[in-house]
């Protein structure tokens, strides 16, 4: 019989090593295990969220690197979009010498290692009132609203969750728990979420297990704060000296981001993977259908009923699916930005955003359509805009790309398994295969655009892993949004 974890459900995070140790992993066979695992000598987080996203209006930040004309990535490349910092990809870190480093990077490794946490809170469900904040630090911190992202709605039918959301320039984590009470004012059941805001998303998972224990400590102890408020004098911000004291966005720099980079530890949901392989296993062959949206910076909203934990997960796998690694591309289109959990409370803000991938537990925003190109219910895929619907049917070499993941899947697992290689791991293997394929699509678009005849042709769309007919309407918009001054002449068959 398996002795159960007191860890979150779906989730286990590998504690973050201390400054100058070496990190270990858990082997998949000891996973679940309570005892530490020997060290696995796997490539150090290759799914988790990375420090590439700014929290300000200006978009991404950049890191220089060198790219390989060839695209085979075997030196250190520059990553566009969430979870990628400036690194070696088969696990070599590179760190530029210190000597040369200036003092404003130095200053912006010193930002990165520090704990950035801005607030702490206990949201509560009061019969009277519905959710609130019962207490916060600091006090004068605005939280409108983190009561119902820290909550989502229907949590009251499941006994516990975690949640990832937005609050403006903010990112919080909340872990949820609902605890049945013999008492007639609560109705039979006391519910709570334990949480944090960051400027960053990056570091969060860190306090995953402290707000799980802190939820439970505040439905057998409501009200004794004496953990929370240690938790965060130790942790909080160094606020900037700014007119208005917040954190707008963290200093960045190529070093600094490979440097936090090396102390992320995997993200694992289950055993033995993570969460892009069960990701991709979800959704299957309409991940191909997924990647295209993604790549085109489509808004994506993902509907599921509670618990909503898992789902964040999928927002920021999705996210993934757009990643490329050569130099310039995207900079001139909206920024994909993951949103995580969202209610009723953000439809003012959707409003305005041109691309985003966000989840909900909310029914009533698949009626509202004008905030949504792509809506996914469980594995369903749909769109209600004419022009994107050709989108949703799979081509031959839709699958064809599927079965030949699954293909490079499959000799993966059968090296770890016989030749003991460790080197790799699935969620490398998902994210540079989507990788290399936009890097395909896009350095090929960009050397018939620089040529003297900017001319598509059928070689060229196969060329780029894409079907001449059935993704026509795919790169039309590709080429419209990024902005690539190239000319498409394939000849539609179905047409007279």
């Amino acid at each position: 019989m398996v002795e159960q974890s007191d860890r979150a459900p779906l989730l286990d995070w590998e504690e973050v090593p201390p400054a100058g140790s070496t990190a270990t992993f858990p082997s998949p066979e000891k996973e679940n295990a309570s005892e530490p695992s020997p060290a696995n000598p796997r490539a150090l987080g290759s799914t988790a969220p990375g420090t590439g996203w700014s929290t300000s209006p200006g978009g991404a930040a950049t890191v220089a690197a060198v790219v390989s004309g060839d695209t085979s990535f075997t030196g250190a490349v520059v990553h566009t979009g969430p979870g990628w910092d400036a690194h070696n990809l088969k696990g070599d870190l590179a760190f530029p010498d210190w000597e040369g480093v200036s003092a404003k990077d130095h200053r912006a490794a010193e930002w990165e290692e520090k704990d950035q946490i801005v607030a702490v809170f206990v949201v509560t469900f009061d019969t009277r009132s519905g959710n609130m904040v019962e207490w916060c630090l600091p006090q004068d911190v605005n939280l409108d609203g983190v009561e119902f992202k820290s909550m989502a709605s229907g949590s009251h039918r499941i006994t516990s969750d975690f949640i990832y959301f937005r609050k403006e320039c903010y990112f919080g984590l909340a872990c949820f728990a609902n605890m049945p009470v013999e008492s007639e004012l609560e109705r039979g059941a006391r519910m709570k979420s334990v949480g944090i805001l960051s400027p960053s998303y990056t570091l969060l998972y860190r306090y995953m297990h402290f707000l799980e224990n802190q939820v439970r400590h505040q439905l057998q102890c409501p009200g004794e704060y004496s953990p929370l408020e240690a938790f965060y004098e130790d942790k909080k911000a160094l606020l900037p000296p700014a007119g208005n004291g917040l954190i707008t966005a963290c200093p960045t720099s190529s070093w600094g981001a490979t440097l936090n980079r090396c102390m992320h530890p995997e993200m694992k949901i289950t055993h033995p993977a993570g969460c892009m392989s069960q990701f991709i296993r979800f959704f299957g062959e309409q991940i191909m259908v997924l990647w295209k949206f993604a790549l085109l910076r489509r808004r994506i909203l993902i509907f599921s009923p509670p618990p909503i934990g898992v789902v964040c997960y999928r927002v920021y796998c999705c996210c993934c699916l757009a990643n490329v690694s050569l130099p310039g591309v995207g900079v001139a289109v909206p920024e994909f930005r993951p949103f995580f959990y969202i209610n009723v409370a953000d439809i003012s803000t959707l409003e305005t955003e041109l691309s985003y991938v966000a989840c909900t537990t909310e029914k009533i925003f698949e009626e509202k359509k004008d905030l949504y190109d792509v809506y996914v219910d469980n594995q369903n895929v749909r769109t209600h805009r004419e022009s994107l619907q050709p989108m949703l049917r799979l081509n031959s070499t839709d699958r064809e790309k599927y079965r030949k993941l699954s293909e490079q899947r499959q000799m993966l697992l059968y090296s770890q398994e016989v030749d003991g290689d460790c080197t790799s791991s699935e969620e490398d293997l998902f994210i540079l295969f989507f990788m290399e394929q936009n890097n395909r699509i896009f350095q090929t678009l960009s050397e018939v655009a620089g040529s003297a005849d900017p001319t598509l042709t059928t070689d060229h769309v196969r060329a780029m892993g894409l079907d001449p007919q059935g993704d026509r309407g795919f790169l039309v918009d590709l080429l419209e949004l990024y902005g690539i001054d190239a000319m498409l002449v394939i000849d539609n068959p179905c047409c007279p």
